[in-house]
């Protein structure tokens, strides 16, 4: 199987305002490319992870990333490192996303700490890239576990997400 994926994050717009005597624009133009393509090296990864998922109220899920996910074809995918994750929570919903913080086996990854989390409200998004070689490491039994979790109840949240790993 080939891999071939472009993931780009950008801000692009201008800043304006006026004085006494004119209008002033600032544009902004910010942009961050990172080509991956197959192997397991600097720039490169071998399997993704795509997904929407729905959340009950106070839900939470444990993606196990060694084995617990598969791709497209039904292939179960056994990272050792992971590349890039991307979460885009629904406009629609009321309640956050919240990713990682897992009890047990946390992926710490791009977190601090095990129980380390990042909160994406309604209609946000993060992209989380690490295209080094050593990319963010995977253990197996221990440290493989991505908490995805509905911040509060009386609602359910859905989200994208995306996972590219070796």
């Amino acid at each position: 199987m080939a891999l071939k994926l472009t993931l780009t994050a950008s801000i692009v717009g201008a800043l304006t305002g006026d004085n006494d005597l004119v209008t002033v624009s600032a544009p902004i133009d910010i942009k961050k490319v990172v080509n991956l393509t197959t192997g397991s090296g600097l720039n490169q990864a071998g399997d993704a992870f795509a997904d929407r998922r729905t959340l009950a109220a106070g839900a939470s899920e444990g993606l196990d990333l060694s084995g617990g996910l598969f791709d497209v074809f039904g292939v179960a995918l056994n990272f050792t490192k992971i590349k890039a994750i991307e979460i885009i929570a629904a406009a629609a919903n009321t309640n956050d996303v919240v990713l990682g913080g897992a009890a047990a086996n946390a992926f710490v990854g791009p977190f601090g700490a095990a129980d380390d989390t990042c909160t994406v409200p309604p209609g946000g998004v993060v992209m989380l890239v690490n295209p080094t070689a050593a990319g963010w490491p995977v253990t197996p039994g221990t440290g493989d576990l991505l908490k995805v979790a509905n911040s509060a109840g009386g609602t359910a949240v859905t989200y994208d997400i995306v996972i590219v790993g070796a």
